[in-house]
């Protein structure tokens, strides 16, 4: 479907575990007689809650399709009140494995598959990330974990966080909500990816965060994590900025700025980041 903003929309279902998932893919006008386009799996916020994958048109994945051409695809993952872990994230892997099987006809690289997303977007990107590795059958060459959802523990940021947006609060309940049917000492690194120990051979990462919100320090982690089992990790932080500020203010200065330096991490990438498939 052309709906005249420089990208056309084409909604389709694919089957998981005997259940409809819709998928959105986002590509640009101008695809046909041209070379194929890096895509972007994107995976909408909301606390593994709430939210859908319509939250693509407010995200920071519009400028991948509009300024650079590439190609997303939004998965509609099922949230935790319908279905708690893993369901999301076998819902994003079914997801990964549709676009590297069907790159062909998405007109994509198979060899330029990302990952990116905000919040419990961002936290399912870095639990993709970790099971893709894990599991041997798809590569992904780049990953955009914004503000990421990955410590299902207290940190020094979220243990008694008041900020606007998301705070300790909603934080503890989501947590709880997302989990509610694995025991504590029993939670598997691609739920709260936090968790995990091992941090090889991930994909090189970008993110950025706010330094007043509640996944500021498990997120600093992560990048420092990454760095020191040699992957290529770029943070940037913002300071005096809350969870999802540069959704909720896109026209601020500094959510101006963040959107230009994650646009020229990614135009980095798309030049830099190729991996082939299995």
């Amino acid at each position: 479907m052309k709906i005249g903003l420089g990208y056309t929309v084409e909604n389709k279902i694919l089957i998981v575990e005997e259940h409809k998932l819709p998928i959105k893919i986002l590509k640009p006008d101008s695809m046909e007689g041209e070379s194929l386009r890096p895509v972007v799996l994107w995976l909408h916020g909301g606390g593994y809650a709430f939210g859908d994958n319509r939250m693509v048109y407010v995200s920071r994945a519009m400028n991948l399709v509009r300024k650079f051409g590439a190609v997303v695809i939004c998965p509609n993952y099922r949230l935790s009140g319908e279905a708690p872990y893993p369901a999301a994230l076998i819902d994003c892997y079914a997801t990964l494995k549709y676009i590297k099987e069907h790159a062909s006809e998405l007109g994509v690289r198979s060899d330029q598959i990302m990952v990116g997303g905000e919040s419990a977007g961002g936290g399912l990107t870095v639990a993709l990330c970790m099971l893709a590795r894990d599991v041997g059958e798809i590569n992904i060459a780049y990953q955009m974990p914004l503000y990421p959802m990955i410590d299902d523990r207290f940190t020094a940021s979220s243990i008694d966080n008041h900020a606007p947006v998301w705070n300790t609060k909603r934080n503890r309940a989501a947590w709880l909500k997302y989990l509610r049917n694995v025991p504590f000492d029993q939670v598997p690194i691609y739920a709260a990816p936090a968790r995990q120990t091992d941090y090889t051979n991930l994909p090189p990462a970008y993110t950025f965060v706010g330094d007043i919100e509640p996944f500021y320090d498990e997120t600093i982690q992560y990048i420092e994590n990454l760095k020191a089992a040699g992957v290529e990790a770029n943070l940037d932080v913002y300071p005096n900025c809350y969870h999802a500020f540069d959704l909720l203010y896109p026209l601020a200065k500094v959510s101006k700025q963040a959107s230009d330096n994650f646009d020229a991490h990614f135009a980095y990438a798309i030049n830099n980041y190729f991996v082939k498939q299995k």
